[in-house]
């Protein structure tokens, strides 16, 4: 199973909000506090790793397009500072089950992201 995730907030630094399509179904999740575009893409996945758990769908992969949060999550890049924190609470939700895989993909394919921007018009 297919799973999509994006995140963003307005102004960056600002507001965060969430989006995950899974099986069909669209998840948004507004007013997650306040933090920049990388947090938000952060609990994006984090998000979409809970929402994979529980639908016990074995197999399934996390597709978003913040390159650098996939990199970091599958550790293929060092991740330092405040990521540090997503990174642990992601790998903590993660070791309940099989490794998840994550998996980058171009904008224009991420239903998660389309489904934020015709929230907001875009």
């Amino acid at each position: 199973m297919k799973i999509f995730f994006d995140g963003g907030c307005r102004p960056n630094p600002g507001a965060i909000e969430v989006a995950v399509v899974a099986g069909g179904r669209t998840t948004i999740l507004r007013d997650l506090g306040e933090g920049t575009s990388a947090d938000a893409e952060w609990l994006a996945l984090i998000h979409a790793l809970t929402i994979a758990q529980s639908l016990a769908m074995p197999g399934f992969v996390l597709l978003g397009d913040a390159a650098d949060v996939v990199a970091k999550a599958n550790g293929a890049v060092k991740c330092r500072g405040a990521a540090l924190a997503h990174l642990e609470r992601f790998r903590v939700l993660a070791s309940a089950g099989p490794p998840p895989r994550v998996r980058y993909i171009k904008r224009s394919q991420n239903l998660a992201g389309i489904a934020l921007a015709r929230l907001h018009g875009r």
